[in-house]
């Protein structure tokens, strides 16, 4: 087995590690080793991956209106999901011979990437929910990007199971709540961020199995705690009704607080469970899994630097937004039907399929290099249809060509075979796709390192009323408050200034004023995309950190013990990996030390 060995990156120029189990991967699936750095492996990827900015257009075939995350005039054709799944037109007319003249980076953008046509969303089986993405049977949902059959959800992110909620990142099997992180198994949170099991709540942190709690934190199997503090039913709702969530000022007044109380909150190093020898934040039932963040469901085995997994994992690396699969790397957004042994090498879109290499948007097929939109097809180069003999004879020497003769940027980085497509190819500005969201940069930065950026639309609307202007409380909101266009408190200009992509102005749509009346909510003051990068701002970042645990420390004298624990009175020996930075004002524990004080 190779040694580990230092690298320096390609692109940031930064120093990396690749050890002695990233080399057998790289063997195993008989690619080169990167020469990008994880973080920006991870951003090249993103920079495909467009959830949220949508546009009205029509469909290039059938001429009707639809929503799509490509605007009118793009290079290549846009299909609605009934025109591109029919046989009206045929993806193998497309085809071309490779040319061993010509980089395969330029021949796939051109021949294929800028002419294939192109799905308007990827929205399958969804009722009364034209305006989601990255969905599967989502019903009666607006703005719900990323996730699985949920049902009157609006303005939310990764969403599975659920129903009746909005403003919402990362639930599952949740229904009837707001504003609410990380959260499962719930019913009826408000304002919540890392609860499972819980019920009828707002303003709670890290609690399991609770019920009836307010601004409080680190509890198990508890009801009826009012600040951290136990109470009896008859005082719980004494205190309760002294709190009026319907009115704004008392929401600010509570996030404050909220907000006061999870720093003085113990944190665990990470949101790891039922685990074995795994780095990362946001992880279940996984086994040598290193660098990995929000894997969700069963079946995680020997697979690092990924993020965003459904159902399963196995002997992989650099995987973003998959259901399942085995042997993937350097691959985004795959679908639901995987097969055993999927092996695919930096691909996009694809489902139900094999041995699939730099292809995009494929599915049921096998043994394709360089495809766009084939489906239930095999042996294909450039959707050109070979015999197996043809292709396995073909594959080696495209493989040494691309090594040969690389493509190479406008920044002059080189792109062999293993190396993910150059964003500069990308049918998405960088400010466009969730890179954007995770890595945040400006005009000015975004271009400076090789990525196209799309100043907003003009947008033709009149505000006909300030955020500020709004009614505190929303007994005091009037029905015609769905007719006018509000102001957002971020006051962007339309011309840009916002990283939060901030649109300027916003509705409040008539199923939303309904749930804010029945939840006895305030209007928001802000448009939907400055909430949705406020709740990722109360994320951590996909990033790790070497540091020890904080128990016994003199730095952190607020923390107060109730437990004995393993190392006595003196300083926990404990370190670890975590995604709180050193310089984060949290009381981080390691799970030992966590364990003893809160489960």
């Amino acid at each position: 087995m190779a040694a580990a060995e230092q690298k320096v990156c390609q692109n940031c120029k930064q120093s990396f590690e690749i050890d002695a189990s990233d080399f057998s991967f790289y063997d195993r699936i008989q690619v080169p080793p990167p020469t990008w750095c994880p973080n920006c492996r991870l951003m090249r990827k993103m920079a495909w991956r467009n959830e949220r900015t949508l546009y009205k257009r029509t469909c290039d075939l059938c001429n009707k209106s639809i929503i799509s995350i490509y605007p009118a005039g793009s290079d290549f054709p846009v299909y609605c999901e009934g025109c591109w799944w029919s046989d009206k037109w045929n993806p193998e007319l497309f085809a071309r011979s490779y040319d061993f003249a010509r980089p395969f980076f330029s021949q796939f953008s051109e021949f294929l990437l800028k002419r294939v046509p192109a799905m308007a969303l990827f929205n399958t089986t969804a009722t009364n929910a034209d305006y989601c993405n990255y969905m599967a049977g989502a019903k009666n949902c607006y703005l719900l990007m990323g996730g699985r059959e949920s049902e009157d959800i609006l303005y939310s992110n990764r969403i599975y199971m659920s129903k009746d909620g909005m403003d919402l990142y990362t639930n599952t099997k949740t229904e009837r709540c707001y504003e609410s992180i990380q959260c499962e198994n719930s019913y009826g949170l408000m304002f919540c961020q890392y609860c499972d099991s819980c019920s009828n709540s707002a303003f709670v942190y890290d609690c399991k199995n609770c019920q009836n709690c307010f601004a409080s934190t680190n509890l198990r199997n508890k009801q009826y705690y009012f600040l951290n503090q136990p109470c009896t039913k008859e005082e719980y709702q004494a205190k309760l009704s002294k709190v009026n969530l319907g009115s704004r000022a008392q929401v600010e007044e509570w996030r404050r607080k909220f907000d006061d109380l999870k720093k003085k909150s113990l944190h665990k190093y990470a949101e790891i469970l039922k685990s074995v020898d795994c780095t990362g934040d946001n992880l279940k039932n996984s086994k040598n899994c290193r660098s990995c963040f929000d894997f969700s469901g069963d079946n995680y085995e020997n697979s690092n630097y990924s993020h965003y997994v459904g159902l399963g994992l196995k002997d992989s690396s650099d995987v973003y937004g998959l259901s399942r699969g085995d042997l993937l790397y350097e691959s985004l957004s795959l679908g639901f039907e995987s097969t055993e042994n999927s092996r695919y090498v930096c691909s996009q879109f694809i489902k139900g399929s094999s041995d699939i290499f730099y292809s995009y948007n494929c599915t049921s097929s096998q043994n394709l290099f360089g495809c766009i939109g084939l489906r239930s097809k095999q042996y294909c180069i450039l959707n050109k249809q070979y015999s197996k003999e043809e292709y396995e004879q073909l594959i080696p020497r495209i493989i040494d060509q691309m090594n040969t003769m690389p493509y190479i940027d406008q920044k002059g980085r080189k792109y062999g075979y293993g190396e993910f497509f150059p964003p500069e190819l990308s049918p998405f500005a960088y400010n466009e796709t969730i890179a954007q969201e995770y890595f945040p940069l400006t005009k000015e930065e975004a271009m400076d390192r090789g990525y196209r950026w799309k100043d907003p639309n003009i947008r033709e609307y009149q505000v006909t009323i300030r955020s500020e202007d709004l009614p505190d409380n929303i007994k005091d909101v009037a029905d015609s408050i769905v007719n006018e266009v509000v102001g957002c408190a971020h006051a962007c200009p339309p011309a840009g200034g916002c990283l939060h992509q901030c649109v300027g102005a916003f509705k409040i749509a008539p199923q939303e004023f309904q749930f804010y009346r029945l939840m006895n909510l305030p209007l928001p003051r802000l448009c939907p995309n400055c909430r949705h990068y406020e709740r990722l701002g109360k994320r951590n970042p996909m990033k790790l950190w070497h540091r020890g645990c904080m128990c016994g420390s003199t730095s952190s004298p607020q923390a107060k013990n109730t437990a004995v624990h393993f190392h006595g009175k003196g300083k926990c020996p404990n370190e670890f990996e975590t995604s709180y930075a050193p310089d984060r004002p949290e009381i981080v524990y390691c799970e030992q030390c966590y364990n003893a004080e809160v489960v």
